[in-house]
């Protein structure tokens, strides 16, 4: 029998910036990973304090922001690998009342030290109404992430590759198969439907697909470009743009109307000839609140879920990991905003 502090189901963010705070904190684990591409891995990666359409933010962004920063340079420590791109965001101003409403956004308290006054013209791309900088704003090396973190926890003994199956625990005498544990964290996106501990929680899933293009025109390549979508280079030659949101066509495979939407959309700021190399969906778990939804289960107390990260993955993810782990350990009460309880 194999004893750990910790199982964690799930291979996203979640899992892995909970995975972080165990190994920061000198907890066992183990952490189940199926193999196959969960929504945060073929996620673009995007960091980012600002709602891009309204030009507002959101609860908690500097602290996420300041948060998210310190983890990547821990996880840094015991990887040897930074996984920050600093590649701001530059949003294209559909006209002249977007700019004004930039700057007059900019002058609020909250957003501040998020909106840039000055504009800027990029080079290579349609931009008449030049951009807007967001400040603080970045990327995340995404396969470098998924790569380096599996490859440690594979390394420790600590990644399980196989599906995790739901009727082989003993949730009485927390065990699963031969691996007695003291807490279970199931942080499985959209699979937590197939979980009978958590089946009935409030996440809708919401389809994103981007596609990866070869652009035949060169542009600036330095900056993380935003109009309906998000542009930025990636390996082999090839840029990155997406993602759409769709809560209606919610099938397991490409939609045709999602790339014909993508490619109108590409073809508004980029003026030259591209090629679709590939093409990839995902979907993420969302929550009318737009908030996670973190806490235990009703009757087997040291069975945990974590979900609910909606588009911003990357940042609730990493906060909100710590706030499960303080809750478990340390007896600190979740805050009323994102724990389980608030849908009861």
């Amino acid at each position: 029998m194999k004893n750990v502090d910790y199982i964690i189901v799930g291979d996203g963010y979640a899992g892995l910036f909970f995975a972080h705070q165990l190994i920061k904190n000198n907890k066992s684990f183990v952490i189940f990973s199926e193999g196959r591409k969960s929504a945060s891995q073929v996620s673009a990666g995007i960091i980012n304090p600002v709602v891009l359409k309204k030009f507002t933010t959101f609860w908690l962004a500097q602290e996420q922001i300041d948060f998210l920063k310190e983890s990547l340079r821990e996880i840094e420590s015991y990887t040897g690998k930074n996984y920050l791109i600093n590649a701001p965001i530059h949003r294209v101003f559909h006209d002249e009342s977007e700019q004004k409403l930039w700057l007059k956004k900019s002058d609020n308290s909250e957003l501040s030290g998020f909106l840039n006054k000055d504009f800027y013209d990029l080079d290579g791309i349609n931009n008449p109404f030049h951009t807007g900088k967001v400040n603080q704003s970045a990327r995340l090396n995404v396969n470098g992430f998924f790569g380096d973190l599996f490859n440690y926890f594979n390394e420790h003994g600590q990644l399980i590759k196989e599906k995790f199956e739901y009727e082989k625990v003993n949730a009485l005498d927390s065990v699963y198969k031969d691996i007695s544990f003291k807490h279970i964290i199931f942080c499985e996106g959209m699979g937590v439907k197939n979980n009978p501990y958590f089946s009935d929680i409030a996440v809708i899933p919401n389809k994103g697909h981007h596609i990866r293009v070869k652009l035949l025109q060169a542009i600036q390549t330095d900056v993380t470009i935003k109009k309906k979508h998000f542009l930025f280079p990636i390996d082999g030659g090839l840029h990155f743009y997406g993602g759409t949101y769709d809560r209606e066509q919610l099938h397991n495979h490409i939609d045709d109307s999602a790339v014909e939407q993508l490619r109108r959309g590409l073809s508004e700021v980029y003026p030259g000839d591209f090629e679709v190399s590939e093409v990839h969906f995902g979907f993420r778990p969302t929550v009318k609140d737009r908030r996670p939804i973190i806490g235990n289960h009703p009757e087997y107390r040291n069975f945990y879920v974590l979900n609910g990260l909606g588009a911003r993955g990357i940042l609730n993810g990493c906060y909100f990991s710590q706030s499960l782990y303080q809750h478990i350990e340390e007896g600190i009460s979740l805050p009323d905003e994102v724990s389980l309880s608030r849908f009861s």
